[in-house]
């Protein structure tokens, strides 16, 4: 029973009613019988009059609801969440392998020695430096500075300019070269961002054992600040569950590097993978490297942002050279 079966059961339970006039001729012997039923104990649920019963029936229900509700939350929290990696460890290396989805299937021989034949999500911390953590969040920090979602979501993609700016987005190489934003970013900028993405896709070529020459840079690639401010459209909606591959074609391996800490930076946004029976967890780390590849064998969401804020950056790569894009290069005014 639900509980507003519940509530509704118990509003409607059988009430007290005077008796009519024709029961009236046997109150006598009714009455005499009542009082010695009274002193009958009540040893069972058939000895107790009915609307009794149901008080009890229903208060043992409501005990087994609440019991269950709270024990379907602790299993939610403690024991249905896996960590993959928390904040406070050094994780050189972690591998989680998983069967590969169907998606794949038709890119197997269209991109052979590239589309996945082994699947699973990869944890890295030090393949990043910690200088050039910190080096790209001040990036990010100043690209996103100069506009900003109305919601919690902002991006920043250095390939196509795009940035979040209220609840739409602007080109800002064009604001730019019109020396309207002033002098944001610099060479440096650039060719850090092109050897961190160069060492990651060095890296999911090694652990999923495909050709480095078959794996390509692909849109969109994208910087990325969240907060605890209410959605305002549907690009601030970042915590739904769902796949990579579904949502961007040519996404064939996702990876993500976290620029703030978990718990320190901010509360909530962890990066949860959903799996049948249990979630797996990923806790971002300043400089922590997380890939994974993109089809429905590894569905994920990231946690609404409680306190504080949250910036990662987003590399994808694609198995089709027809959708490589070219490293950002330095728009000068």
């Amino acid at each position: 029973m639900t509980v507003e079966g519940v509530i509704f059961f118990s509003i409607m339970a059988p009430r007290k009613r005077k008796p009519t006039s024709s029961e009236t001729n046997d109150a006598g012997e009714s009455r005499a019988k009542s009082k010695r039923a009274e002193k009958k104990e009540a040893t069972s649920d058939e000895d107790l009059p009915r609307h009794r019963v149901t008080v009890r029936s229903l208060a043992l229900r409501m005990a087994a609801i609440f019991l269950f509700l709270g024990l379907a939350h602790w299993y939610s929290v403690d024991a249905g969440l896996q960590s993959l990696a928390k904040q406070n460890e050094d994780v050189p290396l972690r591998r989680f392998n998983v069967t590969c989805s169907s998606d794949f299937q038709s890119d197997l021989k269209k991109f052979k020695g590239c589309a996945p034949t082994q699947c699973g999500r990869v944890v890295m911390d030090g393949l990043i430096s910690k200088s050039e953590a910190r080096h790209l969040l001040e990036l990010a920090k100043n690209g996103i500075s100069l506009g900003g979602s109305n919601g919690g979501a902002s991006i920043l993609d250095l390939h196509s300019g795009a940035l979040s700016k209220g609840d739409s987005f602007i080109n800002i190489y064009k604001y730019l070269e019109k020396g309207e934003l002033g002098s944001v970013f610099h060479e440096g900028d650039f060719k850090l961002y092109s050897t961190v993405a160069k060492k990651i896709k060095r890296a999911i070529a090694k652990e999923f054992g495909i050709r480095l020459d078959k794996l390509h840079l692909t849109h969109p690639t994208f910087f990325s600040r969240m907060t605890n401010k209410p959605a305002k459209t549907i690009h601030d909606e970042y915590w739904h569950v769902h796949v990579d591959k579904e949502t961007y074609e040519t996404f064939d391996y996702t990876s993500l590097l976290y620029l703030a800490d978990y718990q320190k930076d901010f509360e909530g946004g962890r990066f949860i993978f959903t799996d049948k029976g249990s979630n797996m967890t990923v806790e971002p780390k300043l400089g922590r490297l997380s890939f994974f590849t993109s089809g429905s064998e590894n569905p994920h969401y990231v946690e609404r942002i409680t306190k504080g804020t949250r910036y990662a950056i987003t590399v994808s790569f694609t198995c089709d050279k027809t959708k490589a894009i070219e490293h950002p290069k330095l728009h000068k005014s």
